[in-house]
């Protein structure tokens, strides 16, 4: 008994050094927050966007598939830089929403100090990833750039601007696709790709109008419900009729004829399925998470890429050269 009680102080010392219980998890809480930093969830508007061009181009290359995954691998630095820098920007405002209280600079899980640091060297990587690139292929980056830093300096502030801002950010995305491709975007699908983007972002406001008031978001103020109502009702119209436009342009063909028919009635139901969402429940707050959580509009998306698969086949079964798609028309205008 004795022995136990001298050796048990010679061993309690060596062993507790060894066991450190908290420094773990606060390290990979505080490697988790700086990833959230990021928001990853936004990330599937890069992954989509950017990539689009390849979809619709007449010819590829590995070289032209690599400049896209390297223009999806800048935006997704270019945006998670402006991520945080706004988020440093709104952290006192962001304490008093109910959900963006929960963001990590917000609740205090990231340092205001750390979070910058955090922004510099996003800004050194992208910088190296935009170094050996030519003014002709980086501009849309730098320009969203621009956008966002005019946008978290005031300009999110003002009605109308701000939502046209954050559409434009899609825009940009789409034309990084194109520039690495070297090819023209038709100027249909830009009218249909900002007119949804702005159906989108609209969607949010009206969930902010109805959750949290105008008081947190300053811009809020000159909007309404009802005002932002007849602009949802007008961007989906707008979405629809220039989608239409967009395969208008194809090729005639029985396929593109029969995947024109097809994909038109898919489009206007799913368009229809987000005004319930955001007008009839009062969704739309994450336009993202309503977009992959509701289980028919991931329904219309996937009966919709079935359609294009079966393009894709149809053409090379009959030997045809698949110039764009009946759903992807992407030469230029």
């Amino acid at each position: 008994m004795q022995a136990a009680e001298t050796t048990a102080p010679d061993t309690l010392p060596a062993a507790t050094p060894a066991l450190p219980a908290l420094p773990v998890p606060r390290t990979r809480g505080l490697v988790r927050a700086l990833v959230g930093l990021l928001r990853p969830g936004q990330w599937a508007k890069t992954f989509l966007v950017v990539p689009l061009p390849l979809l619709g181009a007449a010819s590829w290359t590995a070289a032209g598939a690599g400049r896209v995954a390297l223009a999806v691998a800048a935006f997704v630095l270019a945006s998670g830089l402006v991520y945080v820098v706004n988020d440093i920007s709104d952290r006192h405002r962001d304490r008093e929403h109910p959900v963006k209280r929960h963001r990590p600079i917000a609740s205090g899980r990231v340092p205001v100090g750390l979070a910058w640091a955090y922004a510099v060297v996003l800004a050194a990587g992208l910088g190296a990833l935009l170094a050996g690139w030519p003014l002709g292929r980086s501009w849309p980056v730098l320009v969203y750039l621009a956008l966002n830093l005019a946008y978290t300096r005031g300009l999110k502030h003002v009605p109308l601007v701000d939502v046209f801002i954050v559409s434009s950010g899609f825009l940009l995305r789409l034309a990084a696709g194109y520039v690495a491709l070297g090819d023209l975007v038709s100027r249909w699908l830009l009218v249909a790709v900002l007119s949804l983007c702005l159906l989108l972002s609209l969607g949010k406001r009206r969930n902010e109008l109805l959750t949290v008031g105008a008081e947190h978001r300053p811009a809020l103020a000159g909007y309404t419900v009802s005002f932002v109502d007849q602009l949802v009702l007008l961007n989906a119209a707008l979405t629809f009729m220039a989608y239409a436009l967009y395969l208008a342009e194809a090729p005639e063909s029985d396929t593109t004829v029969r995947v024109m028919l097809l994909s038109l009635p898919i489009a206007l139901f799913a368009l229809c399925r987000y005004l319930q969402a955001v007008l009839l429940h009062r969704g739309g707050g994450d336009p993202i998470r309503t977009l992959f959580r509701d289980r028919v509009l991931v329904a219309c998306f996937l009966v919709w890429a079935a359609l294009f698969v079966a393009d894709l086949w149809q053409a090379h079964r009959t030997g045809t050269v698949h110039t764009a798609g009946a759903l992807w028309p992407g030469w230029s205008r």
